[in-house]
């Protein structure tokens, strides 16, 4: 059995799809968790046996709209949307 080689190919996923990859830093447990509460939010809405090939475009928005709709305990209750506004609003962007 070979561990660790479900990525080995991000770079050609991330060329192809134009998004970029991320990885947990090594020796950096408290990153993972992160990562698998939001795999477990996208899994509420995409049973683990889909075939997200046969989403469609909009299938997809409206898993992702429903993923940044959510409340999170970390962000005081407040939807992402909403703690971006509330930095948005608060920061002045220069141009």
């Amino acid at each position: 059995m070979c561990y660790g080689s479900e990525f080995a190919h991000h770079h050609q996923i991330a060329a192809q799809t134009h998004i970029q990859t991320f990885f947990c830093d090594v020796r950096s447990p408290w990153q993972k968790g992160g990562v698998e509460n939001a795999i477990g939010r996208l899994r509420r809405s995409m049973p683990r046996k889909a075939d997200i090939a046969t989403l469609t475009d909009d299938d997809i928005q409206a898993i992702a709209n429903r993923y940044n709709a959510t409340p999170r305990k970390c962000l005081d209750f407040r939807t992402p949307e909403e703690a971006f506004h509330d930095i948005q609003t608060s920061v002045a962007l220069q141009t």
